[in-house]
């Protein structure tokens, strides 16, 4: 059975005094959540100072990006093992913002996957398609593409360690949302691309998330399907009280 899994991508929001405000409220209002595994990835400013906030609370710190050298002179790039040293326990990768603004490949996703199972670190590999795509009907193919590259090399043990995010880019912070019935259609082919990679039994174990503007009104019948066992939450994860009634949402779900 896989445990569903809400993680918030803070971006480059909040300063470490709104940071802590935050975090304090979500410790404050989730702390009898047991059956949904939470996850916040705030700026790398706030990592360390969050880490010592949620020290004994069943909130995870995660990172939304990291380089693939463990140390070296590579002038504003932070290593897996800075990262695992700072109280990260997951990290984002390949997220469609760094693959349109900063040139994100599959290679370098894949070069950032591994870096980070070496060191521990659970990534967290984002996929998913642009309207454009999606309009010539391009979807399966991306997914392809960034599936089969992006994982290339892994066994099936570290497979085990990944979760995957399908982020249709067109509808990342646009208030447009892929319908249920999308979601899953994309999450199935997932799946089955997981299963030829890795085998029946570790693609059953891999959890796939939704993201692109995943809010209160549409968390529970989107991880309500049997192939999304999650989300991950962008401008939602902001507020205190959007981001724990998801939680709450999805906790409700029965898998």
């Amino acid at each position: 059975m896989r445990k569903i899994i809400i993680a918030g991508n803070w971006k480059m929001y909040k300063t470490l005094k709104d940071g802590q405000e935050l975090v304090v409220s979500l410790r404050r209002e989730l702390f009898q959540i047991e059956n949904v595994e939470i996850v916040v990835c705030p700026p790398y400013t706030l990592i360390a100072y969050l880490a010592d906030a949620l020290e004994t609370s069943n909130i995870a710190l995660g990172a939304q990006d990291v380089y693939w050298q463990e140390e070296g002179a590579f002038t504003g790039e932070v290593s897996p093992v800075m990262l695992k040293d700072a109280g990260c326990l997951y990290v984002i990768i390949g997220h469609s913002e760094r693959r349109q603004y900063f040139g994100e490949t599959n290679e370098t996703v894949n070069k950032k996957i591994k870096a980070a199972l070496k060191i521990g670190l659970a990534p967290i590999v984002c996929v998913g398609e642009v309207l454009k795509e999606r309009e010539e009907g391009k979807t399966f193919k991306v997914l392809e593409d960034h599936i089969q590259n992006g994982l290339l090399g892994l066994n099936e043990e570290e497979a085990q360690k990944i979760i995957i995010a399908y982020e249709p880019v067109w509808a990342i912070g646009t208030g447009k949302t892929a319908t249920a019935a999308q979601a899953q259609e994309a999450h199935k082919y997932i799946r089955e691309l997981l299963k030829k990679m890795f085998g029946q039994e570790v693609a059953d174990g891999i959890r796939i998330q939704y993201g692109g503007s995943v809010k209160p009104e549409n968390a529970a019948e989107l991880i309500s399907q049997p192939d999304v066992d999650g989300a991950l939450v962008g401008g939602a994860s902001l507020k205190a009280d959007s981001f724990v009634q998801i939680i709450i949402e999805a906790g409700k779900v029965k898998k």
